[in-house]
């Protein structure tokens, strides 16, 4: 039995609650800070689980709170099995996830098991020889006999993926930042490891996770150079296009065929355990959508994954969601996507995509009924709900290092990741009374959650209705997706299941548009409680800005 099984949960075991499920990312950072130490903490989000329920989501995923020296703010651990003092102990998660189950929210954490902090005892050890136990637990090379690099791989944050350490007089390999080394996952002590940590954090009371850079994991152990990429295949949607990261196609760095044995291997262990599920974070700008196919078949290796077609500056149209479902299904006719336009990587989508909109209250209701009546599962991030824009941030107040190394042509990731806003008039917007470890953005203040809740039309309350309206129709959750053939700006397509059969046409542009009803549906009944106000007229679908259409086949 679990720690929360007998703490009155309401959760029944169902091995299949994550397909087409709709999980709530909180940025525990971020969130809400319950000590008055600028910084969210476990205590803050349990005490917000009852909005988080309130929205109708099925779970959430909790970015990391592990023990860390927060170069990376969290995604650099020096210790899996314990969390970091500034965001509380393992009671206060033991807490959270109490409530959470209460509630009826399952509980997924973030695993980053690609690379450790350089301030994790493994690597401690493993750069203090060439001998130690554990001195295979990292990926070390030799220099050239010139001194330079093993070779010409590009770590996502600038500069060589290699970093050169005095002690062993070798190179140690880093994709990200210099203080976060690679694990050597073709050792299979490594391996028993992470799946003890898998283990540890199961036996704890999770329902799964999110695992980070989930194509990372192993290295070609040869060291084989990355050839070149030709221009015209670059683009920037695992890394800006200011990073000469883009010119290279990541043969031998990532995305290798080692690791579908190690994900059976990880999958088996969560099998172990009653309705677990994880999704993966593929970040490959060519190859991505193919190894969301691979990772994702056969039922043995991850529930479901995401690449980043839709967390890509690309705009948003209607060709390009058709084509990115086309491509998905091609590329993972077995496997299953995680959706989402947003997350604490990226740009928020409604600035990222809608800079010129002049309704960004439509733009965001339309875009978030989209994303949920896509195939697939559906990640929502914090925020998102409120419709937040991307935050401006003076550089003086910057703390992603990504943003810091770029700036001012990439500004980093820090304007996606600033507190949540409880309530417009308390201080901070009721983050927490310490001055935050990001500013608060004055933008942010109208759109605070308190000032939403008293206005039935606001995009909060559309996020509940929709929510609402998807969970009583199972087809947006299991059914399969079938385009039509319609002009843009229309977007339409049916998802069926069983006996059910809906049609749901968006106009996605800032314009009023009427579409007559594709003459091979037949007959076709309006839905209601979805939140818009389109509607069927004299043959034609007509729809406001921004908005859906949703009705049954009869």
């Amino acid at each position: 039995m679990s720690m929360t099984e007998a703490n009155g949960s309401i959760l029944t075991p169902d091995r299949d609650w994550w397909r087409g499920a709709v999980i709530y990312q909180i940025y525990p950072r971020s969130y809400q800070d319950s000590n008055d130490d600028g910084i969210g903490d476990l205590a803050g989000i349990t005490r917000r689980l009852p909005y988080v329920a309130s929205l109708g989501v099925d779970a959430i995923w909790i970015s990391p709170f592990f023990t860390s020296p927060m170069r990376d703010y969290g995604y650099d651990v020096s210790n899996y099995r314990d969390v970091d003092p500034i965001f509380g102990t393992l009671a206060d998660f033991d807490a959270l996830i109490a409530e959470a189950h209460r509630l009826g929210l399952r509980v997924m954490i973030d695993l980053v098991i690609s690379h450790t902090s350089d301030q994790h005892p493994w690597f401690a050890e493993s750069r203090s020889s060439r001998f130690n136990k554990r001195a295979d637990w990292y990926v070390w090379a030799d220099a050239k006999p010139d001194g330079s690099p093993p070779n010409n791989w590009l770590s996502i944050f600038g500069g060589s993926a290699w970093q050169w350490d005095p002690t062993r007089l070798q190179y140690y390999m880093h994709n990200f930042l210099t203080s976060q080394p690679d694990l050597n996952l073709h050792n299979p002590e490594v391996q028993e490891e992470l799946l003890a940590v898998e283990r540890f954090w199961l036996e704890r009371g999770v329902d799964g996770f999110r695992l980070d850079t989930i194509n990372f994991y192993f290295h070609d152990q040869l060291l084989r150079d990355n050839p070149a990429l030709a221009p015209e295949r670059r683009n920037a949607n695992t890394a800006p296009a200011v990073n000469p990261y883009n010119y290279q196609e990541h043969l031998y760095d990532k995305n290798r065929p080692e690791n579908l044995a190690f994900l059976k291997r990880f999958r088996a262990v969560m099998n172990e355990f009653p309705a677990i599920a994880a999704v993966g974070e593929v970040g490959d700008s060519q190859r991505g959508l193919e190894i969301v196919g691979e990772y994702t078949s056969g039922g043995d290796k991850m529930h479901m994954c995401y690449a980043f077609e839709f967390l890509a500056p690309d705009p948003l149209t209607p060709k390009r969601v058709a084509e990115v479902m086309h491509d998905f299904e091609r590329a993972a006719p077995e496997g299953w996507a995680c959706w989402a336009f947003s997350n604490h990587d990226v740009t928020r989508h409604v600035s990222r995509w809608g800079q010129h909109v002049a309704d960004k209250d439509a733009f965001a209701k339309g875009l978030a009924s989209l994303l949920m009546a896509l195939r697939g599962s559906v990640c929502i991030y914090q925020g998102e709900e409120l419709a937040l824009p991307e935050a401006e941030i003076a550089f003086e107040d910057l703390r992603d290092p990504y943003g810091i190394q770029f700036w001012p042509d990439y500004k980093g990731r820090d304007g996606c990741r600033t507190p949540m806003v409880w309530e417009k008039d308390a201080v901070n917007g009721g983050f927490g009374e310490g001055r935050p470890w990001l500013p608060v953005s004055p933008e942010h203040l109208p759109r605070a959650v308190d000032r939403q809740e008293t206005d039935m039309r606001s995009v909060l309350h559309h996020y509940r209705r929709f929510l609402a309206f998807r969970a009583e129709h199972p087809v947006f959750a299991k059914g399969e997706i079938e385009f039509l053939g319609v002009e843009a700006p229309m977007l339409a397509f049916v998802r069926a299941y069983g006996n059910e059969k809906i049609v749901c046409v968006f106009n996605m542009s800032g314009e009023p548009h009427a579409a007559p009803v594709p003459a091979d549906l037949g007959t076709i009944e309006p839905l209601s409680g979805h939140g818009f106000d389109s509607y069927l007229s004299d043959g034609s679908i007509v729809l406001p800005a921004w908005s859906g259409f949703f009705a049954r086949l009869l």
